[in-house]
Formats: structure tokens, C-alpha cells, sequence
């Protein structure tokens, strides 16, 4: 490669970038930039429809380019793109677009961007549906073999839970030198403690994109199970409830006689969280890391969730908040019960608040320092761009899986193409 030439990345989304809408888009945006300040020519590709509050990434130097699935004409565009790096914005664009990009750029890094684990998300959906406790077979699901199998077809994969990189290591047998832990990278040196206090903030806030089935869940469950019960005890409160895309069937809930306040989009989610005294997220399953708690953290704000919740940001650290399982099937009430107690000491006590509120701030300053999870990032990219035929011979499993799946989705998408050409 000419050392004068910019390196060329290729990001294959699996939508638009939103960061105001999902904690997805911000991780995708960060990576963006951090490639950006590389020096690197870097192109964005999707096949989705481009949404309400999608980012301009022309902005940014950032090239865009819709693709579409199932389509040689993506050949064309690869082949003359030529990139050094491919990154697949989660592994269904792995198994849309991977077999294409080993076959015309064979030479290129190829990278999965998980965002979470998709199969673990439904595992405990399912569970939860059936009342049940998570099993081997869930664990086993077909959604997990694909999920797994794209990772292992991968040079290498970001994992943004230190619980999912040992799930992924331990369970599945992935090789660690196909993994890299990159949580979310917050930019510390703009981090300065709020200077609302406890007394000159008031009411509850709960926030989450509406489109993301465990944040409409938790809302569900609010109105429900949870909230009545902490009206009965802070009869002047107020829930507010923010997330981009509400559908009708969340809008309806809104009740202001209740307190219960469906405010929808907002424009600065920052400033929301910080007027509120503390976040409610009863996410009773899901996967990754939460992006709600992480902004909650950062503006002084202790928040009441669940071990789902605190699932992947604790890193050995103290939570900014309190917990409940809301998993016991036997007890929902009880579950509810706990939850809204905790809501409740924590909104009233002032000492028990700054206390978490500190631990909030540690928290992101211990485990999500932009500087030290790029500078690692980068490093093992680079270092098995200078070895990658070497990192390819030691993933044996991966090659034989790149082998058959160039041949089965290969004969699939040609199907599909022809049918549609018809």
C-alpha cells in the first residue's frame, strides 16, 4: 500500500446513524470519528431508509452511499472502492455483505461492530414470555449460531460488555485474539459534575428509543406495575417519559391526572436528565450496555434498574443507583413492590442520593474514557493489519465457516436477485 495514500474504511450500517436517538447511533458516531481523526477515507453504506434524526455525515467528511441488499451491483461498488478496512454495523450486515467483501476485497480487514449481543436480547425475551429462567437451549438458539458464526467469520469484533466478551469466550469457545472489549468511549476531558443539586431537581425521567423492544417493555411495565405504586407514596410526582419514535400505543398512556407524562422526542436529552432527581429503567431483558444509564451517570443523575441494567458497566465498581430483579416470575408483585420502594428512599433521601451520584461519576471516569478504549482499539487493529494472514491460519473455524457461507449465501443472494430481475 502507498504509505501517502489516506487508508480507505468502509462502514456497512445497519441503519442511518442516530446518536440522539439510540445509544447504537452514539457508538456508531464515535467510531466514525475516531476513524475520521485518523486521517482515513471514510465511507458510510446502508440499504435502510434514512431516518427523522439521522445524522449528515457529509459533515463530518464522511461519504454516503446507499446499497442495496441482495445485488451485484454492491460487487461493482466494492471492487472499485477498494477498502483497507470493512466494518459491519452488526452481524446481519456480516451475512448480507461478508461473503461479497471476502470475495472482492479478500486483502481487507473485516470487522464486526456487534453493538450487542441480538441473541442473548432474545434469549431472555423469550425467557421472560414463558416465565421461565434462561437455558443451555437458549443460549444454543439458532439466532446465537448465526450470531457466533459471523463473529468467528470476522478478523475482528468489537464486544461492548466485558459480560458478553466472557459469554462469547467461555460458551461458544471464541478465540480471545478475535476480541476486543470497546464499551462506550465518552469524551472526559468536556465531563464536569453537575451543579444542579439534589434539593433543585425534582420528579422522576425515564428515557429509551420507543423502536427498541426492551425500553417499550419497561415503559409498559412503569404504567402497569411500578408507578402506581410510587404515586401512592410521593402523590405529587411526576414520571417523564422521553424516546424517539412513540408510537400511538405509548402516546395513549399518557395521563396527566397520573403524573404519568409521554413527552417523546427530546431535544437535548442532557438536559432532561439532569432537571430530573432519578432515572427509572425496570428493563426486565436486553443485552450490551445502556446507553440511558451511562447519559444518567454523566449528568449527576441516579437512576433505579435491574441487574440487565447494570449488566456490563460496573467493571468491579459500586452502581450509581439501586437495583431489583424483575425476572422473579413467581413474585411480579413483589418485583414491583421492590422496585418502587427503592424509587421512592432514593427520590427522598438526599445523603443515599449524593452518594450514588458520586459513585455515578467514577464510573464513567473509570470505565468509559474515550482516550485509553481508542488508543486500544487502534492498537489491535493495527496489529493484526501487520499479521492478518497469520490472525486468519489461527481461526481455523472461522476460515471453514467464510467457506461455506460464500457458497450457500452466495447461491442464495444470486437466487434472490435473479427472482427479483425477473
Amino acid at each position: 500500500m502507498n504509505d501517502h495514500k489516506p487508508k480507505k474504511i468502509l462502514v456497512l450500517g445497519y441503519v442511518w446513524p442516530e446518536p440522539n436517538s439510540s445509544a447504537a447511533g452514539s457508538h456508531m458516531l464515535s467510531l466514525l470519528t475516531l476513524f475520521v481523526r485518523q486521517g482515513w477515507q471514510v465511507t458510510f453504506a446502508s440499504p435502510a431508509l434514512k431516518g427523522d434524526h439521522k445524522v449528515d455525515l457529509r459533515e463530518l467528511g464522511i461519504e454516503e452511499q446507499s446499497i442495496n441488499l441482495n445485488c451485484s451491483s454492491f460487487d461493482d461498488f466494492v471492487t472499485k472502492l477498494d477498502p483497507n478496512i470493512v466494518l459491519f454495523d452488526r452481524f446481519m450486515l456480516e451475512e448480507q455483505f461478508g461473503w461479497r467483501v471476502a470475495k472482492h476485497c479478500p486483502k481487507a480487514l473485516r470487522i464486526l461492530d456487534t453493538e450487542d449481543l441480538h441473541s442473548l436480547r432474545h434469549a431472555r425475551r423469550q425467557a421472560l414470555k414463558q416465565s421461565r429462567p434462561l437455558s443451555t437451549a437458549d443460549f444454543n438458539s439458532e439466532l446465537a449460531k448465526r450470531e457466533v458464526a459471523a463473529i468467528f467469520r470476522c478478523d475482528l469484533s468489537l464486544i461492548i460488555s466485558d459480560f458478553e466478551l466472557a459469554l462469547l469466550k467461555n460458551h461458544y469457545a471464541v478465540p480471545e485474539h478475535i476480541l476486543v472489549h470497546c464499551p462506550f468511549m465518552l469524551d472526559l476531558q468536556h465531563f464536569t459534575a453537575s451543579d444542579i443539586s439534589y434539593c433543585d431537581r425534582q420528579h422522576f425521567v425515564s428515557i429509551g428509543n420507543f423502536r427498541h423492544e426492551p425500553n417499550w417493555d419497561a415503559v409498559l411495565f412503569l404504567k402497569q406495575h411500578i408507578w402506581p405504586l410510587i404515586r401512592k407514596q410521593l402523590p405529587k410526582a411526576e414520571l417523564h417519559i422521553y424516546g424517539a419514535y412513540p408510537p400511538p400505543k405509548a402516546t395513549q398512556l399518557h395521563n396527566p391526572k397520573q403524573g404519568f407524562l409521554v413527552k417523546g422526542w427530546a431535544e437535548d436529552a442532557k438536559q432532561v436528565m439532569q432537571q430530573a432527581r432519578v432515572c427509572l429503567a425496570p428493563l426486565r431483558f436486553g443485552a450490551g450496555i445502556k446507553g440511558k444509564l451511562a447519559e444518567a451517570m454523566w449528568c449527576g443523575t441516579p437512576n433505579v434498574t435491574t441487574h440487565i441494567g447494570t449488566e456490563g458497566m460496573l467493571m468491579g465498581l459500586d452502581w450509581s443507583g439501586l437495583t431489583t430483579d424483575l425476572t422473579r416470575f413467581e413474585d411480579q408483585t413483589g418485583s414491583a413492590i421492590d422496585f418502587a420502594s427503592q424509587a421512592v428512599e432514593l427520590y427522598q433521601n438526599e445523603e443515599l442520593w449524593q452518594q450514588k451520584q458520586q459513585n455515578g461519576y467514577l464510573l464513567i471516569e473509570s470505565n468509559f474514557d474515550k482516550t485509553l478504549i481508542q488508543e486500544k482499539l487502534l492498537a489491535r487493529i493495527t496489529e493484526i493489519e501487520i499479521n492478518l494472514d497469520t490472525h486468519r491460519e489461527h481461526n481455523f473455524i472461522g476460515q471453514m465457516l467464510q467457506h461455506h457461507q460464500l457458497k450457500s449465501t452466495q447461491y442464495m443472494a444470486q437466487w434472490i436477485e435473479a427472482k427479483n430481475n425477473r
